[in-house]
């Protein structure tokens, strides 16, 4: 009995997770910023540092989540959920790191109505993930469970509202544009982008599987 009560408990995981989700939200709202303000030089980097400062935020957040479940022996939910969890929501973060720097690298000129669309759908998945994290520390009262689940389920249209503007997007560029340098840029911005909302459904995915488990 008393080497139990001498054990390391819980740990503030919740904590840790709503603090990364609200980084994955600054990281999604600044590089929505920089493609609104891309012809704007100056803003364009102020941005992309935006992004990139968000991101490194969230990693520290990350390695405190993996570190803190190194010394707690007992945690509010499976150690493995813990880790899925936040390493799926650090490459949601990481990929909004690399489409910016994707842009820069490739130079790319100017944003199609597609980057745009794509931009806006990530931002509500990202959203939305920190909706639902937000939620995991009360899922055994029935209500937030329900709400936890429905905001996972949008989590799931945007992703597909996504994957259909992607293919529209990728079907408009091989029949209009003459560059294959554009091309290929574009490609490569399209899928990223797309890419972002992909790991937002992981993450959408771990937590339902964590409500499953714990409700």
């Amino acid at each position: 009995m008393l080497f139990g009560k001498l054990l390391p408990r819980e740990g503030n995981f919740f904590e840790l997770f709503n603090q990364h989700a609200d980084r994955i939200v600054e990281a999604a709202h600044a590089f929505s910023q920089l493609v609104a303000n891309y012809n704007d030089p100056h803003l364009r980097e102020k941005y992309n540092q935006d992004v990139d400062n968000a991101e490194r935020a969230a990693d520290r957040v990350t390695h405190e989540v993996n570190r803190t479940l190194h010394k707690t022996f007992i945690t509010p939910i499976d150690r493995e959920q813990i880790h899925s969890l936040i390493n799926t929501m650090d490459d949601v973060a990481d990929l909004i790191q690399d489409s910016a720097e994707t842009m820069a690298l490739y130079d790319v000129r100017h944003m199609t109505e597609e980057i745009t669309r794509l931009t806006d759908l990530s931002v509500k998945c990202c959203e939305r993930v920190r909706d639902a994290v937000k939620m995991l520390d009360r899922i055994a009262d029935p209500a937030t469970t329900e709400a936890a689940i429905k905001t996972c389920e949008e989590i799931d249209r945007l992703e597909s509202d996504a994957d259909r503007v992607m293919r529209a997007a990728m079907s408009k560029l091989f029949r209009e544009e003459p560059d294959v340098r554009e091309v290929i840029k574009l490609k490569a911005i399209y899928e990223l982008l797309e890419t972002i909302t992909d790991k937002c459904e992981d993450v959408a995915n771990h937590i339902e599987g964590i409500i499953l488990e714990n409700s």
